[in-house]
């Protein structure tokens, strides 16, 4: 009996190891591991120590979601996310009208000097968060400062920005003359990428200025638009530097608690609270999140 042969195609060749598909992993190892050490790591460290509580008797205990519990029924975080919210509310709207105007306004190309004025308003930007607060907290001052020496030369009163009342407000100000210039960098980019086929047709129908910004340069960067704001939300729940810095010069009104960041580093470094401490800082990051990526949604709906 003759032996059976199987049919040449029948039977499924054996399938060999390309090593392309492990070249990619080759480029992308290095940044994987760096991205694991640098940003997972840390993560998954305060999830873990924000289920734990370090006790004067026992020592570190087990307690699950008791800080969080604890956090969302302290006064002082709901104080201080509530005055970073109304923070967010006022700065950001007013630190971005006033970009896109500055970004229109040289876009236009009837501002005379538009490229000393485009680095002369992004040359703040250029300043140190920690320098810009100095030199600001020593021009509010009313002893030493700019507004003291207004006060002794015109014999006026003029009102304290390091007041408990004021104060806010005075960071706000600050933030808006750092990041102006970086925020009108974003939409400038935008504007300059505008088909000139779009300005041609507006203009054989006649159309003015504004209703050229308003039919077509604001649509045209709605997306450059969302993405400063959501750079905006994350900077204002991240506020820390400005009021970090201001606290020597207005101890009354900024305390400890002024802002959920500086809330955090107190009582991590302050408290010996780490483990609440992280527990605030996951909070308030879920909650930069959310709203970010509401804010996401909403404008690619827009958009589309």
């Amino acid at each position: 009996m003759a032996p059976i042969v199987p049919a040449q195609g029948l039977m499924a060749p054996a399938r060999r190891s390309n090593p392309r598909s492990w070249q990619g992993w080759g480029f992308v190892g290095p940044f994987m591991a760096v991205f694991a050490l640098v940003f997972l790591a840390p993560i998954v460290y305060s999830l873990y120590i924000s289920v734990f509580r370090q006790q004067l008797v026992g020592g570190t205990s087990f307690v699950g979601l008791e800080n969080y519990q604890r956090a969302l029924s302290d006064p002082l975080f709901w104080s201080a996310l509530v005055r970073v919210s109304l923070f967010l509310l006022v700065q950001v709207p007013i630190m971005l009208g006033l970009a896109l105007l500055v970004a229109l306004a040289i876009d236009s190309g009837r501002l005379y000097g538009k490229s000393f004025f485009r680095i002369s308003i992004f040359l703040p930007y250029a300043v140190p968060a920690v320098v810009a607060a100095l030199m600001w907290g020593f021009m509010y001052g009313t002893r030493f400062g700019l507004v003291g020496n207004l006060n002794d030369a015109l014999g006026t009163t003029l009102p304290d920005p390091l007041s408990p009342g004021l104060i806010l407000a005075s960071i706000g100000n600050i933030v808006t003359w750092e990041f102006v210039g970086y925020n009108m960098l974003i939409f400038y980019s935008a504007l300059r990428v505008i088909p000139t086929s779009l300005y041609e047709a507006a203009e054989i129908d006649g159309a003015g200025q504004f209703r050229i910004i308003r039919a077509i340069k604001i649509p045209a960067i709605r997306g450059a638009l969302v993405i400063a704001a959501i750079f905006s939300i994350i900077g204002s729940f991240q506020l820390f530097n400005e009021p970090s810095i201001l606290q020597s010069l207005a101890p009354n009104a900024i305390t400890t608690s002024f802002t959920p960041n500086l809330y955090a580093y107190s009582l991590s470094f302050s408290g010996q609270q780490y483990n609440y401490s992280a527990t605030v800082a996951i909070i308030m990051g879920l909650i930069t999140m959310v709203i970010a990526y509401v804010v996401q949604l909403r404008g690619m709906r827009k958009e589309a």
